[in-house]
């Protein structure tokens, strides 16, 4: 099994993918160490900020160590600049809020696996065009539920991730399943801004391991 087999069956067994940014690369690593424990085995790591690209080098040196068997991938990645820094930087995956043929390429250059944001049709079909195995809908709260269950007849076998408002709640995580979902991305509503500057670790781990939970009842 090649690379991108691999961390797209790891997303797909645990149904989620927790993303996040922190400026203080400690608390990103307790963040990442404290969802591990919970049983997470893929998060991204996105770059919505100065250190993210600094972060993500001490992250992967610690995990390496630490927590061989955590897929860590790059998020928030624009262009192909950005692509090759994070690579190499040694990003398992890469995810996009956009459909940027630049990224597609590194990523298949560097055999990593390809996560584009998509928010039409079109994009979602130029997105398979480069080769994307998974795709992410976001903004998932302006689009809903309604929105895959509309246009998967469409793409057949493609497989989507919502991003963007999916909450901790068994009526909302079941739904976005319902709808044709493989997994779902959840960023500030298990790890939110609160729980990073307070230092909030109990709070997450009990979070994500209810997150876990559902995800695993609905999938």
């Amino acid at each position: 099994m090649n690379k991108i087999e691999t961390v797209l069956d790891a997303i797909l067994s645990q149904g989620m993918l927790p993303l996040f940014f922190y400026e203080d690369a400690e608390v990103s690593l307790e963040v990442i160490r404290t969802m591990y424990s919970a049983g997470v085995r893929v998060v991204e790591y996105t770059n919505r900020g100065k250190e993210a690209l600094s972060n993500f080098y001490r992250l992967k040196q610690a995990l390496t160590t630490d927590m061989p068997d955590m897929y860590l991938g790059a998020g928030t990645i624009k262009t192909g600049l950005e692509a090759e820094a994070f690579v190499d930087a040694g990003a398992d995956f890469i995810v996009s809020p956009v459909v940027d043929t630049e990224v597609a390429l590194v990523a298949g250059n560097y055999h990593k696996l390809w996560i584009p944001g998509c928010m039409t049709p079109t994009e979602i079909h130029v997105a398979q065009h480069y080769k994307a195995r998974l795709i992410k809908i976001f903004p998932a709260n302006i689009l809903g539920p309604a929105f895959i269950t509309s246009i998967r007849e469409l793409f057949p076998g493609q497989l989507f991730i919502p991003t963007g408002g999916v909450e901790i709640e068994a009526g909302n995580i079941a739904e976005w399943f319902r709808s044709g979902v493989c997994a779902v991305g959840m960023g500030s509503k298990l790890i939110s801004r609160n729980v990073l500057d307070k230092r909030l670790y109990t709070q997450l781990y009990n979070d994500t391991l209810k997150a876990l939970e559902l995800v695993q009842l609905s999938k």
